[in-house]
């Protein structure tokens, strides 16, 4: 089976994978205990973190370890709204992944503003610039790489907005870290990341956080991380998580990226030669090199695309993981116009670092095979 499914979970690394189990033997105790056991555990947490400080160029204790992003996000908007005025408003961008829409209407209920994208998908920094010399939201969140699309968004130049505006800012970026560089993201005030989007485990993540400021806990009853996030460590899956972002990191310096990006261009120019009537959604915006969402022309429903295509042996998907068996159009795809009847059509395709030339030509050629068979059974 061959795998085009990345951005909603990666395939975890052999190096993750021996980080792990050598953690497992050799950090067996929990990081609170006040043991020689205990206290190895907790000095290999203070590495790790170290580690990632430095690959995000932030402070090591501005770092809390979490369950993923989705925790992570929700502890943001969680301390957000225990800490900002009663009448004051979040804005976050139209295209966040669900976990941030759905914290966003369960702590500010009726305190939240969606900013708009563009056709391609992108948020403007001037449009939003003109707003914020009107209104100060007491935050704002706009992720660094769109999951159903791929679009990069200009997080450093909106990250010094913020800072031009005194606003704090959180950058969703579990779709970003992992493919290109994390360096600077540590600028931001909040960031959110999970290590199975680029080869770790899943169940775990971190949020930065200023760490000179208070953040209120999401999940209380322990002392742990500083107070900000009860509950035992998770030392194996970290220790996994920062040694397969630091593989990731050394392929991002030697560029290896772009080779990659350059076999996905292939892919969607054979794509819309092969299959007329298809559309690359935000062909004109900077993308990630793993990413391909495609508007199918117009024969049959995109389920239909993913069974066929699964029973040629290629996995691809719909859109958000954390979105599937909804029956209302995808939230970015409406954002940037599109019609629920196009977005119905809408196929994701996310590879890996792994993924091959021959695996991108067998899913062009699948998707050739099952294009043909779907038009011979459409009325």
């Amino acid at each position: 089976m061959i795998y085009f499914d990345h951005n909603a979970t990666a395939p975890m690394l052999l190096e993750a994978q021996q980080a792990w189990l050598e953690a497992s033997q050799q950090f067996p105790g929990n990081p609170s205990s006040p043991h020689r056991i205990g206290a190895r555990a907790d000095a290999a947490l203070t590495r790790a973190r170290e580690q990632l400080a430095d690959l995000l160029d932030c402070d090591p204790l501005d770092l809390v370890w979490t369950s993923g992003a989705t925790e992570s996000n929700n502890s943001a908007l969680y301390h957000a709204s225990t800490t900002l005025p009663a009448d004051q408003s979040i804005w976050l961008s139209a295209i966040e992944h669900p976990c941030l829409l759905a914290a966003a209407q369960r702590w500010f209920p009726n305190r939240h503003r969606f900013i708009p994208v563009t056709p391609d998908g992108i948020v403007d920094p001037d449009p939003l610039r003109a707003d914020l010399q009107h209104t100060r939201p007491g935050l704002l969140a706009i992720m660094a790489a769109n999951n159903e699309t791929g679009v990069l968004q200009p997080w450093p130049e909106l990250a010094a907005l913020c800072r031009e505006f005194q606003v704090p800012f959180l950058c969703d970026a579990a779709q970003w870290i992992g493919r290109l560089p994390a360096r600077g993201l540590g600028a931001c005030d909040f960031v959110s990341g999970c290590a199975h989007k680029f080869g770790g485990p899943k169940g775990v993540g971190f949020l930065k956080c200023p760490s000179q400021s208070h953040l209120t806990p999401l999940i209380v009853g322990g002392p742990q991380e500083d107070g900000r996030r009860a509950g035992t460590e998770n030392v194996p899956s970290i220790l996994a998580m920062v040694a397969a972002l630091q593989i990731r990191e050394q392929a991002i310096a030697g560029n290896e990226h772009s080779a990659l990006g350059a076999r996905r261009e292939a892919f969607e120019s054979q794509l819309l030669l092969n299959l007329p009537g298809s559309v690359i959604v935000g062909a004109n915006s900077p993308r990630l090199w793993n990413t391909v969402s495609a508007l199918m022309p117009e024969t049959d429903c995109r389920q239909r695309w993913v069974v066929k295509l699964d029973k040629a042996g290629v996995a691809v998907s719909t859109g958000s993981a954390c979105a599937s068996g909804k029956e209302s159009p995808s939230h970015v795809l409406a954002a940037m116009g599109f019609r629920p009847e196009e977005a119905s059509r809408v196929l994701r395709f996310s590879a890996g670092w792994e993924t091959t030339d021959t695996d991108w030509k067998t899913l062009e050629q699948a998707m050739t095979t099952v294009h043909q068979s779907l038009l011979e059974t459409t009325p």
